[in-house]
C-alpha cells in the first residue's frame, strides 16, 4: 500500500484494505474505491484500538490491521488526543484538525529516532544567544557553511538530518539540539525553557520517549501563547495558521485545510 489511504482514493491497494477489515470483523464490501463506508470502518477500527481515529490509512494503522506492529508504546494514542483537547479546553475536532494538518503524520523514524529538521541559520543565532564568540562563528561559518549559515537550507531529510546534528554538536551540542524542530509538532529545540523544561537534553529527551511526550511540548506551545490559544478555542484558523506557520500561511492555504479538516472532524467526533 502507499504511504496514506484515504477517502476518494483507488486501487487494488484499497482492496487489499478491505480484505484487512473484513479480516478484522469490521464488515464492508470489498471494493476498490475509498468510499464513506470503507473511512468509517477504518474509523471504527482506529477507535477500537486507541489508534488517532481520522480514517487516514497511514503506516500505524496498516501495521495494526496486518498485526505487523510490535511496539505501541511511542505512538500517539487517540486517548492522547482527547486529553490534549480537554487540557486545552477545545474540541476533540480542532485538536484533530492541527494534528492532520500541522503535524508531521508521525514522530519517530523508522530506526526509532525522533524525526528533527536541523536549522542551520539557527544554529547561528544560538550560538550567538548562548554567547560564543563572533570569531567562533565565524570560523565556523566559512568551514561549515552546510552546518552555519545566515541563510536557511541545506537539508537532507530523514536519518541525514541526525547526522548534520551530530556533526553540529562538535560546535556546540546545546546550541545544535536547539537548532532542531523536534518530532511530529515539529517544536523547535530552542523553546525548551519556555515550555517548562529543565535543559535542552530534558526537552530532547522527552521527544525521544514517545509521540505523547511529543504532543505534550505542543500543548504547552499551544497554551503558553494566548494568541495562538485563543485561535484555536475560537477556531479562528486564519489567526491560528499566520501564529503556527507565519506569514506565509496563506500561499500553502493552511487556514483552509484547518477548518476544512476541522468540518470534517467535527462530523465524526461530535
Amino acid at each position: 500500500m502507499p504511504e496514506l489511504l484515504t477517502i476518494g482514493c483507488r486501487g487494488d491497494n484499497v482492496l487489499a484494505l478491505t480484505d484487512f477489515l473484513n479480516e478484522r470483523g469490521y464488515n464492508v464490501e470489498p471494493t476498490s474505491w475509498f468510499t464513506e463506508q470503507v473511512e468509517a470502518a477504518v474509523i471504527a477500527f482506529q477507535r477500537a484500538n486507541d489508534l488517532v481515529a481520522d480514517g487516514i490509512v497511514g503506516n500505524k494503522t496498516r501495521a495494526a490491521l496486518s498485526r505487523k506492529q510490535r511496539d505501541h508504546s511511542k505512538l500517539l494514542k487517540h486517548s492522547d488526543l482527547v486529553a490534549a483537547a480537554n487540557i486545552l479546553d477545545v474540541p476533540l475536532a480542532a485538536i484533530m484538525a492541527v494534528n492532520s494538518v500541522e503535524s508531521r503524520g508521525k514522530g519517530f523514524l523508522d530506526d526509532g529516532r525522533a524525526i528533527i529538521l536541523y536549522e542551520r541559520h539557527i544554529m547561528r543565532r544560538r550560538l550567538k544567544t548562548n554567547g560564543v564568540e563572533d570569531s567562533v562563528i565565524g570560523l565556523a561559518e566559512s568551514h561549515w557553511p552546510g552546518l552555519v549559515n545566515k541563510q536557511t537550507g541545506g537539508y537532507q531529510g530523514g536519518k541525514a538530518e541526525h547526522a548534520r546534528l551530530e556533526l553540529a554538536c562538535e560546535i556546540h551540542r546545546p546550541s545544535a539540539l536547539e537548532s532542531c524542530s523536534w518530532g511530529q509538532f515539529q517544536i523547535m529545540g530552542y523553546h525548551w525553557k519556555t515550555l517548562g523544561y529543565h535543559s535542552i537534553e530534558h526537552f530532547v529527551s522527552c521527544m525521544a520517549e514517545s509521540e505523547a511526550g511529543q504532543l505534550n511540548a505542543f500543548i504547552e506551545f499551544i497554551r503558553r501563547k494566548p494568541r495562538l490559544h485563543n485561535a484555536l478555542k475560537a477556531q479562528n484558523w486564519a489567526t491560528f495558521a499566520r501564529y503556527y506557520n507565519g506569514p506565509a500561511y496563506a500561499k500553502n492555504r493552511y487556514d483552509a485545510k484547518l477548518e476544512a479538516a476541522f468540518t470534517k472532524y467535527s462530523k465524526v467526533h461530535s
